[in-house]
């Protein structure tokens, strides 16, 4: 009876450390976003730029370079678009389409990589500041790093194609300092 008792006492404290432990999802998750990180990719967990979605998920960014800040776009999977959003291709729909077309290297490197994303890729995004993908990491680390094979090429294509001129700093005798000199 005794030995019942310290068994089940034993199971009591075992258990919770169990479930603490990471379950082999989590294990791919986690080896995933290292390997991500350790190729320049920033992992972030955000609401995506979808419409009615509740809660968060993965989001993958390679940052433009700050001197070459890229085009705001944002596509859909048909999945998860309206059908009043415009085709693009294989599948994906322009939310928000670029402002200037884009050129044709860009245009077959974003095409091809679209070709290639897994079914649990929902968006595409770039702004400014970073091409993201929206997905819910299906694969593993060893998959995810042949994607980069047209994910940097794309990001080269994309770099400088900023919707907005960048901001030029103030220069000395410019003209503010004209204006306060001629009054």
């Amino acid at each position: 009876m005794e030995w019942l008792i310290i068994v089940s006492i034993l199971m009591f404290v075992i258990a919770p450390v169990m479930w603490l432990k990471p379950s082999p999802r989590q294990k791919r998750q986690m080896a995933l976003r290292v390997s991500a990180a350790q190729h320049g990719v920033a992992v972030k967990v955000a609401k995506p730029p979808l419409h009615h979605f509740r809660g968060t998920m993965p989001a993958y960014r390679w940052h433009y370079p700050q001197q070459a800040p890229g085009p705001d776009f944002v596509l859909v999977r048909d999945s998860n678009a309206s059908d009043a959003l415009e085709p693009f291709h294989a599948g994906w729909r322009w939310r928000i389409a670029p402002l200037r077309p884009l050129p044709e290297t860009a245009r077959v490197h974003l095409q091809t990589l679209l070709e290639r994303l897994p079914q649990d890729a929902l968006v595409l995004e770039s702004n400014a500041h970073a091409l993201t993908l929206w997905w819910w990491e299906s694969q593993t680390a060893e998959r995810f790093i042949t994607y980069l094979a047209d994910i940097e090429p794309l990001k080269a294509a994309l770099s400088g194609l900023s919707d907005r001129p960048p901001a030029k700093p103030l220069e000395a005798g410019g003209a503010v300092e004209d204006r306060v000199e001629g009054n």
